[in-house]
């Protein structure tokens, strides 16, 4: 029997994919034989040389801002496109979420930008009958204080995966999303460099620690291969049981 895990021949394309979770998921899929492109803010590949959580050695770097969409206009395309990952992701601090500058930016990066790439690439994932797959958040599904925008986004992202999975199946593309908990990430750097603060957040989690971005990156590979073939419009969480009380 073939692997299902194996990507040979396979493109992917995944948005934010130049740290972080994004990038952990690239690697998971070139190891298994894809060829793997990702988006980044940065003007090139080597402006992420020295930037913790990020390899992009055998990725295929293009700089796309995800909050311009003439940027996304004007990327690339592809006649083909087997797996789509949208993992962008922005959040501001200090209240900032509560002005109208920092609430359009938050939401223009976490939920306008998938729909943007979901309707540029459109055609080239019904072309491959692919995968299109949302990088939402746990936060999509509480209250997270002092960040509305953050959240307010990340429940629309969920949303919209349901409504395009509805939208687009019957062209042979699948949308699903993953929700990630607490995973040790940049962005997650007002937490994990402050004792006190990281303490109480994993007294939260019934597993005891933080998610590493292989393993988001295991759910992105579960809900790209015929492994969940049957799956259709869900948000996998993978929080290590955050969300359960």
């Amino acid at each position: 029997m073939s692997d299902p895990l194996d990507f040979t021949g396979k493109r992917v394309l995944i948005v934010g994919g130049s740290s972080g979770i994004g990038n952990g998921m690239a690697h998971a899929f070139l190891q298994r034989g894809a060829e793997v492109h990702v988006w980044g803010t940065r003007a090139s590949a080597a402006d992420y040389a020295d930037e913790e959580g990020s390899d992009l050695a055998g990725l295929h770097y293009t700089q796309v801002a995800v909050d311009d969409r003439a940027m996304i206009d004007a990327a690339p395309d592809f006649e083909s496109l087997d797996v789509l990952i949208c993992c962008q992701g922005a959040v501001q601090y200090r209240r900032a979420e509560f002005e109208r500058d920092g609430w359009d930016q938050v939401l223009a990066v976490n939920l306008t930008s998938i729909m943007d790439c979901a309707r540029k690439f459109r055609a080239a994932l019904a072309e491959a009958k692919g995968t299109l797959i949302a990088v939402s958040s746990t936060a999509g599904f509480h209250a997270t204080i002092g960040n509305p925008a953050y959240g307010a986004s990340k429940a629309g992202a969920v949303a919209l995966v349901r409504n395009l999975a509805a939208a687009y199946a019957s062209e042979g593309i699948r949308v699903n999303g993953i929700a990630p908990g607490f995973v040790a990430t940049k962005m997650t750097k007002v937490t994990t460099d402050r004792p006190k603060r990281l303490e109480g957040a994993l007294a939260k989690i019934p597993l005891g620690r933080m998610g590493e971005p292989s393993e988001m990156a295991g759910a992105a590979l579960f809900l790209a291969s015929p492994l969940s073939s049957y799956v259709l419009g869900q948000t996998l969480i993978v929080d290590g049981g955050l969300t359960l009380s």
